[in-house]
């Protein structure tokens, strides 16, 4: 994270002009403009600010290659040969390109990252945190978005088909658009294609965050949980959330998760042996597979058992209680 203040992030108040690169576009100046946007002037119109055509705002967006552009503007990033973030300067393509701790190399967006994500994060947010929560979410994108960002930019490893990079790839003009329509439709196509890519690129980030935000919230119900469970096996959730991530993290010996699913049902869901994988540490009974409503009630002697899947890793009551009852008997049944 900074070790300086960011440009920007000092005086609230003072207009901002920040550049990037003209020309074909990828995911990292892409989302080094949504970063500094969330960051400096989140009220902002993102795709008309790009476009020319919104009200006047704080921060100024230019995609240029015209050095004295490059030199005028207070912030300049994928571009211009220099990475100098005290000086607002946050190129990647140099010879001695910045590297993280471990060796990787950083794309523009893990370098705008370092510096405004923080301050990215809480104007995303919609409801204040504490430092502490803040650092774990910036980490948690990290790790999720900015990290395989970094590495499809410097060519160590591929996001794929369907990624984000593809995504915004996508948005780009064709090769044959100049030939088709004119140089000045395809500087037209380009541009707005980069205002299609920022907007996808906006709502992207926004969900990693938030999902990040909760699933750190999660882990903290997920233990208090864990404490108050009579059966360590069996881990009662009084609202749906992810929990299997945590399960495995802590390596704790829950077998089987009761939470509800909607319209006053609770499910029981076995754990797989394996984070991500197939197959269950406890399968359910066998005699349940494929059963519904009496049929299932009358094999599990359960009175509100409702369903049972035929692939024995979900099935559900009526009620919290029996939703227990279930898994507590098929503990009984199936635990070794």
């Amino acid at each position: 994270m900074a070790e300086h203040t960011p440009i920007g992030l000092g005086h609230e108040a003072s207009p901002v002009r920040a550049l990037t690169h003209s020309g074909n576009f990828h995911a990292d100046e892409t989302l080094g403009y949504v970063i500094l946007h969330y960051a400096l002037a989140p009220q902002g119109d993102l795709r008309a600010r790009i476009l020319g055509e919104g009200p006047e705002d704080r921060l100024t967006f230019t995609r240029s290659r015209v050095p004295g552009l490059i030199q005028a503007a207070e912030i300049v990033f994928d571009v211009g040969g220099v990475y100098d973030p005290a000086a607002g300067r946050y190129d990647h393509h140099m010879k001695n390109k910045p590297l993280r701790e471990d060796g990787t190399p950083y794309s523009a967006a893990g370098l705008l990252w370092k510096d405004y994500g923080l301050a990215a994060i809480r104007n995303m947010l919609a409801e204040p945190v504490e430092d502490a929560m803040a650092a774990a979410i910036w980490q948690a994108v990290d790790k999720a978005l900015i990290l395989p960002v970094d590495l499809d930019d410097n060519g160590v490893a591929k996001m794929g088909r369907l990624s984000l990079a593809e995504i915004v790839s996508t948005c780009g003009a064709a090769w044959d658009t100049a030939e088709l329509y004119g140089a000045e439709e395809a500087g037209k196509r380009e541009m707005t294609g980069f205002a299609d890519a920022a907007g996808i690129v906006a709502r992207y980030l926004v969900g990693v965050v938030d999902r990040a935000r909760a699933s750190l919230k999660a882990v903290e119900r997920v233990l208090r949980a864990y404490e108050l469970a009579e059966d360590k096996r069996i881990l009662v959730l009084e609202t749906g959330m992810p929990a299997e991530k945590v399960i495995f993290e802590r390596d704790l010996p829950v077998v089987y998760v009761v939470s509800p699913a909607g319209g006053g049902q609770w499910n029981v869901k076995a754990v797989p042996p394996a984070r991500g994988e197939f197959g269950q540490r406890v399968s359910l009974p066998e005699a349940w597979g494929g059963l519904e409503g009496q049929a299932l009630a009358d094999v599990s002697g359960i009175g509100d058992a409702a369903f049972a899947h035929p692939a024995r890793f979900i099935c559900g009551a009526r009620s919290r209680a029996g939703a227990v009852a279930m898994a507590r008997r098929a503990l009984e049944i199936g635990a070794p």
